[in-house]
């Protein structure tokens, strides 16, 4: 176990950020703390790196001597300085960051065609990556990720992800990820739940998603009425409307017998299995904001 946490409380005047969070952070593991905006997520990173301290409760690092990188929402680095000079500087602030080790980032995270540019010019992504390399510097035990895609796109979400997870395989590094984008846990080890500063969920992605969320099977007909006389398991039925069925069968199996059983009357049909989006509808009633 590398960080531990107990009962930790943080309040902003009558607010209750977090409300009497428990976390283990596993070496070498990634770990997500997913939920809204205003769940107390970063609050909850804020007093995990030291930023600021807990009204009540503890955190707990396996070492005082542990390593910390952060990259957070908003970008600590100078605009108008080049994403080398930012670098170097930031490098300087750590014992024993030799430019071997800037150069090796510099490749690793695929810097080296805009290292001489401003880092204000760069685009979303390209400022993610930087981010991530100065966060890199001093070789962290573990890396913390406060919410590191927000308005990033669908393309570059993807790209940063993979190497994220490039990283984390390769380097054995510990990540902690905050985000409100629910499927960048899929593969992580282990999975926080957070809403009104309280864990509502946790355990590892699959878990999750087979303990609160359901599967879809949308069945397009044009004879819902014989369609509906067909179906075995009415109980599955979730919602009727002109020429189309809502089914949550429990497994694809499941669903498989459905549709194998009533092909006759069915025009056409979507499967989906239950995501974690779903999971959190199920667990709070409402979409994440």
């Amino acid at each position: 176990m590398i960080l531990k946490t107990q009962s930790l409380i943080k309040t902003y005047g009558s607010h209750i950020a977090v409300n009497n969070i428990n976390l283990e952070i596993e070496k070498g593991s990634f770990t997500a703390i997913l939920g809204p905006n205003g769940a107390g997520k970063s609050s909850t990173i804020q007093m995990l790196i030291g930023l600021s301290q807990p009204d009540s409760g503890r955190v707990h690092y396996a070492s005082e001597h542990v390593k910390i990188g952060a990259v957070f929402q908003n970008s600590v680095l100078d605009d108008m300085l080049s994403v080398e000079e930012n670098l170097q500087i930031r490098a300087h602030q750590y014992k024993g960051v030799t430019l071997e080790k800037i150069e090796r980032l510099t490749e690793q995270l695929g810097l080296t065609n805009f290292m001489h540019q401003p880092y204000g010019s760069l685009s979303g992504g390209q400022k993610r990556r930087v981010d991530i390399a100065r966060a890199l510097l001093n070789s962290p035990d573990i890396l913390f990720l406060d919410e590191p895609t927000t308005g990033l796109d669908i393309q570059t979400r993807e790209a940063i992800w993979d190497l994220l997870n490039l990283l984390q395989k390769k380097e054995k590094m510990t990540i902690v990820l905050t985000t409100h984008y629910l499927d960048e846990a899929d593969s992580a080890d282990h999975v926080y739940i957070v809403d009104h500063g309280q864990i509502i969920a946790q355990g590892r992605a699959d878990q999750i998603k087979e303990k609160y969320a359901k599967n879809i099977l949308k069945l397009q007909t044009g004879s819902v009425e014989a369609l509906l006389d067909r179906l075995r398991d009415d109980s599955i039925i979730e919602e009727v409307k002109e020429g189309e069925i809502i089914l949550k069968p429990e497994t694809a199996h499941l669903a498989l017998e459905v549709i194998n059983h009533c092909r006759d009357l069915i025009d056409n049909f979507e499967f989906r299995s239950g995501t974690m989006d779903d999971a959190f509808m199920a667990l709070t009633g409402r979409e994440v904001r």
